[in-house]
């Protein structure tokens, strides 16, 4: 089988990739230029058509001859929509047979332009005539990398919402082996999947933890939103970024319920605490 990736260079799709050559797939990367290709076949891609999500023109070379599509959105950018509509309308005009799709839990909540941003797309592929697979994880545990170095030597878990705020998670790990199954698979195919990790933590509740894997008190720390903000860069990035944060502050991020990932996983998928163990054994 022969799949385009999207985010096979990516923080977290770049997990997908191991996951299908680990079922025998042939992976294409989608990239932007040949500095990336290089990235993508260090990363286990056999091959790296260059081309542009915001481009539709430049997508035909690559959803070329393959099977299947692997897609996911960049983080935050205005034109996330757009851009995923743009890949299903080329794989659709390409024959292509699979379209996998990682997108988020709760996508129906308006007030996070990321979230919002995903429902125009699964839309585009429940009228789009291929065999999808809609997969709607749960925040990512590998977002916790970024602040690892402030737990760690500051011993504080500092976050721009209210500490009492609960989170669903998930370890995209898991998320790229049901990934990896549901595009060589056809148990997965034609279905919607809300993947979490068991329960939902607040921050409290997740510096506890790091203290006990740590083994010394971590502090929960709530840092002012426009603070948090101002450090990151201006445009559609701090815009979605902060509206999301202002969200988890009234509403966290509720889920937690991990009945269909252990389900189609046929195992307990990856804990809060599993993650965190493995950060602190690098």
């Amino acid at each position: 089988m022969r799949v385009l990736t999207v985010g096979a260079t990516g923080r977290h799709a770049h997990l997908v990739v191991p996951e299908l050559k680990r079922r025998g797939a042939t992976v294409r990367a989608l990239v932007r230029n040949e500095e990336r290709a290089q990235l993508a076949r260090r990363n286990g891609a056999d091959e790296a058509a260059i081309g542009d999500l915001t481009v539709p023109d430049s997508l035909a070379g690559a959803v070329a001859g393959m099977d299947g599509v692997f897609h996911i959105g960049p983080a935050h950018s205005a034109t996330e929509a757009e851009m995923g509509l743009a890949l299903v309308d080329a794989a659709r005009a390409a024959g292509v047979r699979k379209f996998v799709y990682s997108g988020v839990i709760h996508p129906s909540i308006s007030a996070m332009t990321n979230h919002a941003a995903k429902l125009p797309v699964e839309e585009a592929l429940y009228g789009s005539e291929m065999d999808f697979t809609v997969l709607q994880p749960a925040r990512f545990m590998q977002n916790f990398e970024q602040s690892w170095r402030d737990i760690v030597e500051n011993n504080r878990l500092a976050q721009p919402y209210a500490l009492t705020s609960k989170m669903a998670s998930v370890d995209y790990r898991d998320v790229a082996e049901v990934a990896a199954m549901a595009m060589t698979g056809a148990e997965l195919s034609y279905g919607t999947f809300e993947l979490c990790a068991p329960g939902m933590q607040d921050t409290h509740q997740t510096a506890a933890l790091l203290s006990e894997v740590l083994g010394r008190p971590i502090a929960a720390v709530q840092i002012p939103l426009d603070q948090y903000s101002a450090r990151l860069p201006e445009g559609s990035f701090r815009d979605g970024m902060t509206r999301m944060m202002a969200h988890y502050d009234r509403h966290g991020l509720p889920g937690g319920n991990p009945l269909v990932l252990r389900a189609i996983l046929r195992r307990e998928p990856r804990t809060l605490r599993d993650y965190f163990r493995e950060l602190a054994s690098r």
